[in-house]
């Protein structure tokens, strides 16, 4: 990884139902950030929040959403896909860009909560379906999301970049199995819908329990089903400092990342030098021991028995 300038960006969604006009000015609006940004902070990275070409909850059922979106490729060419205009930016300006949109599966069934990377010649370097749909938005819980099943880590110029979603970052396996694999940048485009602290938290820890960068970009404003998010995109180092910090206004936070300090100190700024490696350091020894533990696992802490996300509890 070499040192370059990252950004987070959060816009709202167009106001009103989701129709073939308000994606593609949810897409326009977006690449229009793109471009503003980097033109204001020099940004090699632009991130942009998930589902950013629609907002999070479309208001609509998933057939119809899966008309509105577009297939995405793992790698190649962005031509013909809901974000070929964002791509075209990208390559106007010479940057990558991280943006989450939903994608078409292979039947009006199957929606994919998805991210794509898009590198500085306008080509999608890698694509990433999120693997941990919210209990709100997995299919299986009444929602329109299909899961998906692979990682994502690209080689890119700045670094080795790894992708999750949201709600992803509270797994922790997730993050491990990209820094595993190389990954030094994590980028996180989100639409979260919980409090700031949890946000906060969860691209902290996942920053610091892998040494790595993560990019937190948190849509503002209302989707098309009037749920409001409230921002506070940032930026993490890999001693889960936080570089930059945004409020709940559109716009976006911008930092220099740079692999020779960020592992440089104990803590931020200090004369003492870290000396241990959350990688090297793991006692896989223990971790082996209770393989069969950690695959069955389920939460003993709450009850079995839980309520929906979005109708509220009641005694019975």
């Amino acid at each position: 990884m070499r040192a370059f300038t990252a950004a987070a960006v959060q816009l709202a969604p167009v106001a009103g139902p989701l129709t073939a006009e308000s994606v593609a000015a949810n897409v326009a609006k977006c690449a229009a950030y793109v471009r503003d940004c980097v033109a204001a902070t020099g940004a090699e990275l632009v991130v942009l929040p998930e589902s950013a070409t629609t907002g999070f909850t479309p208001g609509i059922a998933a057939e119809a959403l899966w008309e509105l979106m577009t297939e995405l490729p793992a790698s190649g060419s962005a031509e013909g896909t809901v974000v070929a205009p964002i791509a075209s930016a990208a390559q106007e300006l010479g940057v990558h860009v991280c943006v989450g949109t939903y994608e078409r599966g292979p039947s009006p069934a199957v929606v994919y909560n998805s991210s794509v990377l898009i590198g500085p010649d306008g080509s999608i370097l890698g694509r990433y379906r999120k693997t941990h749909p919210f209990c709100s938005e997995i299919v299986t819980g009444g929602g329109w999301v299909t899961p998906g099943d692979t990682v994502a880590v690209c080689e890119t110029d700045l670094g080795k970049i790894g992708m999750i979603i949201c709600f992803d970052g509270d797994y922790p396996e997730l993050s491990r199995i990209q820094a595993v694999q190389g990954a030094e940048v994590i980028c996180r485009p989100s639409a979260l819908l919980r409090s700031a602290d949890i946000w906060e938290l969860t691209s902290r820890a996942r920053a610091y329990d892998n040494h790595v960068y993560v990019i937190g970009a948190n849509a503002v404003g209302a989707d098309p089903a009037g749920v409001l998010y409230f921002g506070n995109s940032h930026i993490v180092t890999p001693v889960a400092h936080i570089m930059a910090k945004a409020a709940t206004h559109e716009g976006w936070v911008s930092a220099r990342l740079d692999p020779e300090e960020a592992l440089a100190s104990l803590t931020p700024g200090s004369n003492i030098g870290q000396a241990f490696d959350h990688l090297r350091d793991r006692n896989l020894d223990l971790i082996r021991g209770h393989r069969d533990e950690l695959e069955r696992a389920a939460s003993t802490s709450f009850p079995h028995k839980h309520h929906s996300f979005s109708e509220p509890a009641t005694e019975e």
